[in-house]
């Protein structure tokens, strides 16, 4: 079997074990953030900074969600990182946006954060600081044991299908998944250009 069998198979068998109710879970929070007049802030480092970016412009263009990435503005975030350190640099991004309870995150995370471990201690404390302050948290994770997973009001795990590959499995699927969100019909307000434009032939 090729290594390109063998990674789409492995997708496939993440594809058929993904919990729908957990993405209608994450829906309902979304639409609920929408109608109570909130901004998402959706949060990702590596792979996960460039999906939230990609994220960002869905949630404002199709669903109508008013969003940010604190990785678009690189230098506010690295004069951040100069003066509050790493792991302060996104929660006080937050707090300078005046995150409040009437917000939400919106996490892609493969680990989901651990400061035990060291690893994406910096989403750990936007968490914190967004748990202290009421907002409501959703994840899209490939780790049920992270900081996300634990504390999240909604969230997705990408199953494993294979230890190897849980970091390039989690990071497609975060894609598959606010794609799902923003093609909601709870959530969905706006065409898309394509569909909008071969419906019209």
């Amino acid at each position: 079997m090729s290594y390109s069998v063998q990674h789409l198979q492995e997708a496939a068998q993440i594809l058929a074990k993904i919990d729908a109710s957990a993405c209608e879970r994450c829906v309902r929070e979304l639409a609920d953030l929408r109608a109570r007049g909130g901004r998402l802030f959706v949060l990702g480092m590596g792979g996960g900074a460039a999906n939230a970016s990609h994220a960002v412009s869905d949630f404002r263009k199709i669903a109508g969600i008013e969003a940010y990435a604190p990785t678009e503005n690189v230098a506010e975030l690295t004069a951040r990182i100069n003066d509050d350190g790493w792991e302060g640099a996104i929660a006080e991004w937050l707090r300078g946006s005046r995150i409040d309870a009437t917000d939400a995150l919106l996490v892609f995370s493969v680990g989901g954060g651990s400061v035990e471990k060291n690893i994406s201690a910096n989403l750990v404390a936007a968490m914190k600081l967004a748990a202290d302050v009421g907002a409501r948290i959703v994840a899209v994770v490939g780790q049920a044991g992270g900081h996300a997973a634990k504390v999240a009001d909604a969230c997705v795990l990408v199953p494993v299908a294979n230890p190897a590959n849980v970091t390039p499995h989690t990071e497609a699927f975060q894609a598959v998944l606010w794609h799902l969100f923003v093609s909601h019909p709870d959530l969905k307000r706006n065409p898309t250009k394509w569909e909008s434009v071969t419906a019209a032939r």
